[in-house]
């Protein structure tokens, strides 16, 4: 749906969910970044989707590299590195520019919840949280999408 809409993708480039996002913007030709930690062969291969890779120096500028001119943040269930990404994005989307973060499906959605009651994820004057959508299905994900888009400006 995002790459169908125009969308990059950046991900970490390997297995699991980020295997089968590539996959799904790889069939509409849009780029698939890989963006990982150099010096880290480690980890295995890249999944075939991948087009162009990012190598950063650091876990700081990793995020980065996912972060400074994205146009979209959009995460879903995952591991500790997901969720180290996720808190990433909350922080840079709250302190340095307000992109757009998105929780989709129903992880997302209850670890938003949990972040929002215990404290974690509080609202303010000098942190507007409007960046944040919860969307529970892809149903939700496109209407945000359609609105989304229907502001973006086109080059």
């Amino acid at each position: 749906m995002l790459a169908r809409a125009g969308y990059a993708l950046r991900h970490g480039g390997y297995n699991g969910l980020m295997e089968a996002a590539a996959r799904g913007a790889a069939r509409h030709g849009v780029p698939v970044t890989a963006i990982t930690l150099a010096d880290r062969p480690d980890w295995g291969a890249f999944n075939p989707y991948v087009t162009t890779t990012v190598y950063a120096p650091t876990v700081g500028a990793r995020l980065h590299a996912y972060l400074d001119d994205a146009d979209l943040v959009v995460a879903m269930g995952g591991g500790v590195g997901t969720l180290h990404e996720l808190t990433a994005a909350l922080y840079y989307a709250t302190t340095i520019r307000s992109v757009p973060v998105w929780l989709l499906g129903p992880t997302a959605c209850r670890l938003s919840a949990f972040l929002r009651a215990e404290g974690w994820l509080t609202e303010s004057p000098t942190r507007p949280l409007g960046f944040l959508r919860e969307l529970p299905d892809a149903e939700a994900l496109a209407a945000d999408l359609k609105a989304l888009d229907a502001g973006r400006c086109e080059p």
